[in-house]
């Protein structure tokens, strides 16, 4: 493999579901990109799982992780697959199932020793199992062992229609690995959970919440490179939120901006969220107004401002990845069928539409990596 080429493991819908507006996808997808000249090959698909809506991937030992997530099941599934480095040719290892409905975000522990699976959820009253989200441990071959822990939440928001039942949206570990967090959009919470790296288990933290601005739907968070501030994007309000970090606590609210034009007109949701790797730039994307939102990052004080915002080229930029050599953004546009590809301008954080486009089914997930070995 060339030195200026990455892969890309891309998640497609491909089960029809009440909130996705098409369903074309074939399953996961491998691609190879070129970022130098932009050529691109598909060098693998399997079909045999249904609506993998989120991917968790380990370069290093050659692991992608998919989530399934089907309108009809009370309980998800997450599976597991050896990735061939030279071909990009995926193998089935094993699955277990979730223990909760709507299972929509994976995330790989900082020791890739567990993955996380987050449950959106029905609106079910008193539905079983009805689990937040859950732990499970990777086995040394790369498949999953059973759930080792998993936690429910209790709670609700002031938005009727989308936060009259909790929504957890995704979990991941701080940087310590010694936390985790799990962003509710139906409570406007992250709820921390103390996390013990040997048993995979979880116990509520001492700080167990943080609570966020009423009616703006948390979806997705991470943490500036450095471990200082946490950032959160919200759903509902379309705004990152962004927190301090001290001593391992929040603290905070200590900004907030939105990720909409001030003259914006019409419903836009939030999605994705990312940081540059050296914590100067952030990204987040805008559903409805099909753009991502540039940010500069004082990285002292956590502060944010708003450089510019660049169409998505496609429609419902649900989820996107910034490339390891963070020269380019990839963008899975749910809705119309491509991932897009854009310049990272180095000294200015700001994105430049490159025209090249691989086309797939539905993408709702992509993740950019160099595999090794």
């Amino acid at each position: 493999m060339a030195d200026s080429t990455c892969l890309l493991a891309v998640g497609g819908v491909n089960r029809p579901i009440d909130y996705f507006e098409r369903a074309e996808g074939t399953g996961i997808s491998i691609f190879s990109l070129d970022e130098d000249t932009g050529a691109w090959a598909c060098l693998s698909q399997t079909g045999d799982i249904d609506n993998p809506t989120f991917l968790a991937v380990d370069p290093a030992a050659g692991r992608v992780f998919a989530s399934s997530e089907v309108w009809e099941w009370n309980e998800g599934l997450v599976s597991a697959y050896k990735l061939d480095p030279a071909t990009g040719a995926l193998t089935y290892i094993n699955k277990q199932v979730v223990p909760g409905s709507l299972t929509a975000h994976l995330w790989l522990d900082r020791s890739g020793r567990y993955v996380l699976a987050t449950n959106y959820s029905h609106e079910t009253p008193g539905e079983l199992p009805g689990q937040a989200m859950a732990v499970f441990p990777v086995r040394e071959d790369g498949g999953l062992l059973p759930a080792s822990a998993s936690v429910k939440h209790e709670g609700s928001g002031p938005n009727p229609d989308r936060q009259s039942f909790p929504h957890p949206h995704s979990a991941i570990a701080s940087p310590e690995n010694d936390l985790i967090s799990v962003a509710d959009l139906g409570c406007d919470r992250l709820f921390h959970y103390a996390f013990d790296t040997v048993a995979g288990t979880l116990t509520p933290a001492a700080d167990a919440e943080t609570v966020l601005p009423p009616g703006a739907g948390p979806r997705h968070f991470l943490y500036a490179p450095d471990g200082r501030h946490l950032y959160v994007i919200t759903e509902l309000t379309s705004a990152i939120v962004v927190y301090r970090r001290e001593g391992g606590r929040l603290e905070g609210p200590v900004f907030e901006i939105s990720t909409l034009p001030e003259d914006v007109s019409g419903e836009s949701q939030c999605a994705d969220i990312q940081v540059s790797a050296d914590g100067r730039f952030l990204y987040g994307s805008n559903r409805g107004h099909d753009s991502i939102a540039c940010f500069s990052v004082d990285r002292e004080s956590g502060a944010l401002e708003a450089i510019g915002h660049a169409p998505c080229g496609g429609t419902t930029p649900r989820n996107f990845a910034i490339t390891p050599s963070g020269r380019h953004m990839v963008v899975a546009n749910q809705d119309s069928d491509s991932i897009a590809v854009f310049a990272i301008d180095p000294e200015t954080g700001l994105l430049s539409d490159t025209g090249w486009r691989l086309p797939v089914g539905s993408p709702t997930c992509v993740k950019a990596f160099v595999p090794k070995g």
